[in-house]
């Protein structure tokens, strides 16, 4: 395995495997690497000729009071996790690699941004795209892969890859969970012991909202409170926001009458974590 950290010895590794014609698949990370991030690499080792993963904590997708700085890093250690999945390259810029000036030049998306998470963080999408973007431009994959778990990270990327006639093709990969339910996270390592038992509480109110249209309720407003209600159970979590959203267009419903996404972000401590699930029939 290759360990890279400027653009243009990547770009020549990358272009010339597409001149032997062989199939590049991308793993975009911001390092932290967990079973999700395995699990995309595999995806992508099993379809592609050659693999490579990004380890990049990009500024521009955080705002002024978010957790940058404090941001789990350790190189070696994904590198060695990276090698083992059998990744091919690893692309690890500095941030002044990736602007080497003051960036003037912004990716952006409308309407799929204007809720939930890009509501709650202003700028992060575009941050998102950017870099995506700027990745893509470098390496040239012919497929990238994306966990489910940011689902509107997913969306808002999907349209940016179309509308900018990328030829990357999008694969999107399930959440992975551990055995109590909850999502994998690079930010659950900020975790305490007592935090990561507390956590469990949102996976625990999203089954009671499934279990709940499952018995037949389709008004989002009850399966939000349904969710606000098991959450306010832990002393430790607090909401950041619940909705009920249509799966297209990412805007809320007042009922489930369409394709949709029930989706929360919650405070266990001070650590936000995200989680949703899909509403694809029986609606």
């Amino acid at each position: 395995m290759i360990t890279l950290k400027t653009v243009q010895e990547t770009r020549e590794i990358t272009e010339s495997w597409i001149k032997q014609g062989l199939k590049i698949g991308f793993v975009p990370t911001m390092g932290c690497l967990h079973d999700g991030h395995v699990s995309l690499i595999k995806r992508a080792r099993s379809e592609n000729d050659k693999v490579v993963v990004s380890i990049f904590v990009n500024p521009i997708q955080f705002g002024p009071n978010e957790d940058f700085e404090r941001y789990p890093r350790d190189l070696g250690r994904d590198c060695l996790i990276c090698e083992k999945t059998e990744a091919d390259l690893v692309f690890a810029p500095s941030v002044d690699e990736m602007f080497p000036c003051h960036n003037l030049a912004f990716v952006d998306i409308k309407e799929l941004g204007d809720y939930l998470c890009g509501a709650k963080r202003p700028g992060h999408f575009r941050g998102v795209c950017t870099i995506v973007s700027k990745f893509f431009n470098i390496i040239r994959p012919d497929r990238a892969y994306f966990g489910e778990k940011d689902f509107q990270q997913l969306a808002i990327i999907q349209q940016m890859t179309l509308g900018l006639s990328f030829s990357t093709q999008i694969v999107a990969c399930p959440t992975v969970r551990e055995s109590d339910g909850l999502a994998l996270s690079s930010r659950n390592s900020y975790l305490s012991d007592v935090e990561r038992r507390a956590a469990r509480v949102i996976p625990k109110s999203l089954d009671l909202a499934r279990n709940a249209l499952a018995g037949g309720e389709r008004d989002a407003t009850t399966l939000k409170n349904i969710i606000i209600q098991k959450v306010a159970t832990e002393p430790l979590a607090m909401v950041d926001y619940i909705e009920v959203v249509d799966a297209t267009l990412l805007k809320p419903i007042p009922r489930i009458d369409r394709p949709a996404i029930v989706a929360v972000a919650v405070f266990i401590g001070e650590t936000r974590l995200i989680d949703h699930f899909l509403i694809e029939e029986g609606f």
